[in-house]
């Protein structure tokens, strides 16, 4: 990361205390906890010192102070459908208590739960600045849990969540416009990062594709990310078996875990289900494959498209969101219009059967990546917390003031 320790950004700008409020984080497997992780890291990298507020996970007990950063375990409950995710609940009077005692100069809200909400309003109630990250298209999910009808109150629920905010952050300008259509207000371009030393085409192991049954001229199709219905999983399946048909030795290999894992091993006995892997192990996984399939429609972002690209992957995916941003077709993937499954189909089948086309767009898939760093997506954070702090609330010591009357 750029920037030293204990000196935050630029010259002559001070240290700022960041409250990040967020509804998961790591140890916990998925694309929101993961950016957080390198945003909460790469803040401190760069000398800010962090409050992070959010529930407590299975196996929390004693905490200890890392580099400055304090974290605040707050009650929570499980996410239905989702056995390892917990949302938190709404303890406002607890980030009063806390705040009256050590004020932050900026809060960031990464969730639009319970916690979220709480919050926002506590922010709101001490005038501390408050910006909001909008990860997950929680309105579309409902579609896929018998919540259809919901689709449109959730919506607007979130439209007027955000609004409370100084400014909503989101990954895409794509998602901006979006957004901005449909009446957020103030909606900024938080892009994301990879890390492309751990994810590195390098970490090809012969090992584990001959654990795969791949033979040493078979190639391996590859997801990573949530078995969930969201995930438009049986695109994927129906992709496969149109490639399997004419190509016996083709594996497919479904990295991670969620509602759907087990249906799938019961209906799919010959699906490769590693189940969730994270760091080095994931990273191997990764690099293991020839060819990733993304076929999700409800993605803010997605970031399994950068890690797959740095892993020297080719991604097949529809074109919005990380793969709208990231992928130039045929160069390093291949982008199909958002919902047409056959182009998406026939597309991974051309992809897998031109071995030539592979390695070249492998190749451009390695170079994309390692222009996405997470040392810039700080910067750029720490520029959106620069711009909504009034002046009053600066001191030369860093810390935050009371408002003047």
């Amino acid at each position: 990361m750029t920037g030293q320790k204990g000196v935050a950004g630029d010259a002559g700008r001070l240290p700022l205390t960041v409250g990040v409020i967020t509804e998961t984080y790591p140890p916990e497997i998925n694309g929101v906890a993961n950016t957080l992780r390198h945003l909460v890291e790469g803040l401190e990298q760069r000398g800010h010192r962090v409050q992070l507020v959010r529930p407590r996970q299975h196996g929390d007990r004693t905490l200890y102070p890392v580099d400055g950063r304090t974290e605040t375990l707050v009650p929570g409950l499980r996410i239905p459908g989702y056995r390892d995710l917990r949302f938190g609940l709404p303890v406002y009077w607890r980030l009063e208590r806390m705040w009256r005692k050590a004020l932050p100069d900026v809060v960031y809200i990464a969730t639009e739960g319970p916690l979220g909400h709480a919050a926002l309003t506590a922010a709101r109630t001490f005038a501390i600045p408050a910006l909001t990250g909008f990860h997950t298209q929680f309105h579309q999910y409902s579609t896929h849990y018998g919540l259809g009808l919901l689709k449109g109150p959730i919506a607007e629920s979130l439209r007027r969540f955000h609004n409370r905010s100084d400014a909503t952050l989101v990954p895409t300008a794509a998602l901006r416009d979006d957004l901005i259509e449909r009446g957020f207000r103030n909606v900024k371009v938080l892009g994301r990062g990879v890390d492309t030393e751990l994810f590195d085409p390098r970490r090809r192991s012969a090992e584990l594709r001959r654990s795969w049954g791949c033979p040493p001229s078979g190639r391996v199709l590859l997801y990573v990310g949530r078995l969930a219905a969201e995930k438009n999983l049986d695109l994927v399946l129906r992709t496969f078996q149109s490639i399997a048909n004419t190509t016996p030795d083709a594996r497919l290999v479904l990295v991670g875990d969620g509602p759907e894992r087990e249906r799938l091993r019961h209906t799919h006995p010959g699906l490769i289900l590693p189940g969730a892997k994270v760091g080095v192990e994931l990273a191997e996984h990764y690099a293991s494959g020839d060819l990733f399939l993304f076929p999700s429609l409800t993605e803010t972002f997605g970031n399994v498209v950068p890690e797959a690209m740095a892993s020297g992957l080719p991604v097949i995916a529809f074109d919005y969101a990380a793969a709208g941003a990231c992928i130039r077709s045929q160069e390093n993937g291949v982008r199909v219009p958002v919902g047409d499954a056959g182009a998406f189909a026939d597309a991974a089948a051309a992809a897998f059967a031109d071995d030539a086309r592979l390695r070249l767009m492998s190749k451009g898939a390695r170079e994309t990546a390692e222009h996405m760093s997470w040392a810039r997506i700080v910067q750029d954070l720490e520029e959106r917390f620069f711009e909504v702090l009034p002046p009053w609330r600066r001191h030369p010591n860093g810390s935050a003031l009371a408002a003047p009357v």
